[in-house]
């Protein structure tokens, strides 16, 4: 009888040790992985950007292994940061940044959470880095929306051969937006153009120094700036009227307000970020290693209702927006 109990209680530890190994070494397969996405705001790139870095994770986890926290900051980065702290607080295991006031306020809330951004154009000025190398190192790291800003210049002149002064039209609170600008506005004065910058602080100025380029300029330019996207109609309605025509940094500008651009598809670009996020938390990649990644494609298209409406002949080579 002493035996049979032995045994039985050798089986019960036996089992018991085995429960416990089993509880020890399980793994993210057998829970939802947490990721917070704080996007700035809602418009037609960010939003994109967003689905595809969803997408490209349930295609490669599913969808019962995710679980996404989306907020939007309404495009105060104030609001950014009360999300990214609830983030932090909750101990999510990574979080999407979209768009660059979203990543520096992610930013400054955690060293330690995987933050990937997205939509973001230049990683060095939009985190204050001294020689950018390509890799932020740390916890950061992400895709960047940043188009061959020299073709852009060159697009200006090629669709308006007769400018002689070009109107840059941006958010001066958006850091990546400046340097845009900046880059743009070297490039077309070393053509022979002269390039004046409007910078407006925030929707509320902005039809005012809209209209100052307008009736100071012979073509605007406007970056890949989320304040211009969030405000398009502002532009389009001071623009058209009075037959200036706007070159955009981005598709969903240029289908309001603009008659041309030369644009990368955010989707493409949110499903480069998804994938990433998938080498961290499925594969074990370290973030700190890796490089932003760069769309390897960009589009020329144009408005067609727009350069109808200002008698301007699209060109070769550009695929109209509607025609998608």
């Amino acid at each position: 009888m002493k035996k049979v109990v032995s045994l039985m209680l050798a089986l019960v530890l036996c089992l018991g040790s085995c429960f416990a190994l089993t509880s020890c070494t399980s793994n993210k397969s057998d829970e939802k992985y947490q990721i917070g996405i704080c996007q700035l705001v809602e418009h037609v790139a960010l939003d994109a950007a967003t689905d595809g870095f969803m997408q490209a994770i349930i295609d490669e986890l599913g969808e019962d292994a995710v679980e996404f926290d989306v907020q939007n900051g309404q495009g105060d980065p104030a609001t950014c940061s009360t999300i990214a702290n609830q983030f932090v607080s909750n101990n999510v295991d990574l979080i999407m940044a979209n768009a660059t006031p979203a990543l520096q306020s992610v930013a400054a809330a955690t060293g330690d959470i995987p933050i990937l951004g997205t939509s973001v154009t230049e990683y060095g000025v939009a985190l204050n880095l001294k020689d950018f190398n390509g890799t932020v190192g740390g916890n950061i790291s992400g895709t960047s929306d940043l188009a061959p800003l020299d073709k852009q210049a060159a697009m200006i002149i090629e669709w308006v051969p007769d400018a002689k002064t070009v109107g840059l039209l941006y958010c001066s609170k958006e850091a990546n937006s400046q340097y845009q600008v900046e880059v743009v506005k070297k490039e077309l004065e070393n053509k022979g153009l002269i390039a004046k910058l409007y910078p407006f602080t925030d929707s509320n100025d902005l039809a005012q120094i809209c209209t100052a380029a307008a009736d100071n300029c012979d073509v605007i330019y406007v970056p890949t700036d989320n304040t211009v996207a969030d405000n398009t109609g502002i532009i389009d309605n001071i623009c058209e009227p009075k037959k200036v025509p706007v070159i955009a940094g981005e598709e969903g500008i240029c289908a309001v307000c603009g008659i041309a651009t030369l644009s990368i598809s955010y989707y493409d670009l949110g499903y480069t970020t998804g994938m990433m996020a998938v080498r961290i938390l499925r594969d074990g990649a370290d973030i700190s290693t890796m490089p932003i990644e760069y769309a390897d494609k960009q589009t020329p298209k144009y408005n067609k209702q727009n350069c109808e409406a200002l008698g301007i002949t699209p060109l070769e080579g550009y695929i109209a927006i509607d025609e998608n």
